[in-house]
């Protein structure tokens, strides 16, 4: 079966037609350290899964400032879903950059519906990812609302161990909701201890 199937779909149970048809709905897209994958206010119809790299997905209040969501890593899908599953909103609210050059694969929203109906092995892989995103995203809020600034920044560092040298500091600043300078001391302190 083809390697990348096996790989975004955790399943190597599937027969070589349908691996060839989940791999037929699939786009190749490289993406260059820094360019955009999408920007506020873009149509939204897709899904896209990084195989390598690591994107960023931000948005920019009304004072201009950055406000990091969610970094995507090897493995992890990513778009913009209040755009993509919102009842109201169906561009953009949220801008997806490249931190490093990436290589992902993107899926329309109408097609991979389409593939979990077709394939119920698609489908319950589909479930179970969003499942993991909700959980994560609502311990995100929790995290936020009741750990310390240095707490954050461990779980961080536990959560995503291979890209904190990939990442500018006012990226990791910004998605734990704190000044790059917090941040820097929060690192001085922990390496001082270690």
């Amino acid at each position: 079966m083809n390697p990348l199937i096996t790989e975004i779909f955790q399943d190597d149970s599937m027969s070589d037609d349908q691996a060839d048809l989940l791999y037929s709905k699939l786009k190749k897209i490289h993406l260059r350290k820094n360019e955009f994958l999408l920007k506020a206010n873009d149509e939204v119809n897709d899904l896209y899964y990084v195989h390598q790299g690591c994107l960023r997905s931000y948005i920019i209040d009304l004072e201009g400032k950055e406000h990091t969501l969610q970094f995507a890593v090897k493995g992890w899908w990513i778009s913009d879903y209040i755009a993509l599953y919102g009842k109201t909103k169906t561009s953009a609210v949220s801008y997806i950059q490249s931190i490093k050059d990436a290589t992902i694969y993107r899926i329309s929203k109408l097609e991979f519906d389409n593939l979990c109906i077709a394939l119920p092995k698609v489908a319950n892989v589909n479930k179970r990812k969003m499942e993991l995103a909700f959980a994560s995203f609502q311990n995100r809020i929790l995290e936020n609302l009741t750990l310390s600034a240095k707490q954050r920044y461990l779980n961080f560092i536990n959560a995503y161990p291979n890209i904190s040298n990939d990442v500018k500091n006012y990226h990791i600043a910004s998605y734990l909701g704190i000044t790059t300078e917090s941040l820097s001391r929060i690192r001085k302190e922990i390496s001082t201890r270690s």
